[in-house]
């Protein structure tokens, strides 16, 4: 899947990072969502590596990558933490600025590596979030209903562990058969190795750290960050126009607006796993804006 790519594990200040990286050019880092590593860029990553250095990793608490103890306050899990290792990774193999990709998850950090680091990131590309204060400060019935995977993992621990643990596959099916449009955009390998994950519990556990820093520091350095930082940064920003940004916000790229002064994006007409179901106009939209 990633042919010419090779692996690493890169010790950060706060955890070893997982990942693979291959083609020569300008660098680009690849960060994943839930429930995925990763491997959610393999019909993506091979084709940028055309044209760029391309980086793909599995966030910190993720995949093959380290999975160091939390904290009362979550903060080894926050967004700003997992950024960090993102960044220390980087400069490790040589790359002081990038181009940055993310979805879902991988999104939450790419912005928020963005406002932390404004020196390091060229060009940043988002898909189908909007910024978690915007999220919990427009949260209402229709978000309780459609988005209770953020209140479920992000409820005291160990409660969502335990009910994970005891069903591994029942989360992780719920996510790939009901999120997307193009019900075949998993191969079997790559559905396999999401699952595998949420049968550890340790990767378990920081999942759901993770969520709960979401609600808690996240959510506060977003708000801290509203009205006296931006992205410097240009900034294309795809959704899903059958998926729950597209339902819950009228306007979503109008929300990433108020973060940036260069925005520019369009819905994609599939499900939430963008990248994975659309790896033809995800390239093109990436290749156009990047390069």
């Amino acid at each position: 899947m990633f042919d010419g790519f090779e692996e690493f594990d890169v010790d950060t200040s706060g955890a070893r990072i997982h990942g693979r990286r291959g083609g020569s050019g300008p660098p680009v880092l690849l960060l994943h969502g839930i429930p995925e590593t990763h491997l959610m860029w393999h019909r993506v990553a091979p084709r940028l590596a055309e044209r760029f250095t391309v980086v793909a990793t599995d966030l910190r608490g993720w995949g093959d990558s380290g999975k160091p103890p939390s904290s009362a306050d979550h903060e080894p899990y926050s967004m700003r933490a997992i950024a960090r290792d993102q960044v220390e990774l980087m400069r490790s193999l040589g790359h002081d600025r990038f181009h940055l990709v993310g979805h879902d998850r991988g999104a939450r950090c790419a912005y928020r590596l963005a406002l932390d680091e404004p020196g390091a990131v060229t060009r940043l590309a988002v898909m189908d979030v909007v910024p978690v204060g915007d999220v919990y400060n427009r949260a209402d019935k229709a978000f309780s209903l459609s988005y209770w995977v953020w209140s479920f993992l992000a409820a005291p621990a160990p409660v969502p562990e335990r009910f994970i643990d005891a069903a591994p596959t029942v989360l992780v099916d719920f996510m790939l058969d009901t999120w997307p449009e193009v019900k075949d955009a998993f191969p079997t390998e790559v559905r396999a190795a999401y699952a595998r994950q949420f049968s550890d519990p340790a990767t378990v556990h920081a999942i759901c750290e993770e969520f709960r820093a979401a609600a808690t520091l996240d959510y506060q350095q977003d708000e801290a960050d509203r009205e006296n930082r931006r992205i410097a940064c240009p900034v294309l920003f795809l959704w899903s126009q059958r998926g729950q940004v597209a339902k819950l916000y009228d306007d979503p790229l109008a929300i990433w607006r108020e973060w940036a002064d260069d925005v520019r994006g369009e819905p994609v007409g599939v499900g939430h796993f963008i990248p994975e179901e659309a790896p033809d106009e995800t390239t093109r939209q990436l290749l156009a804006f990047l390069t």
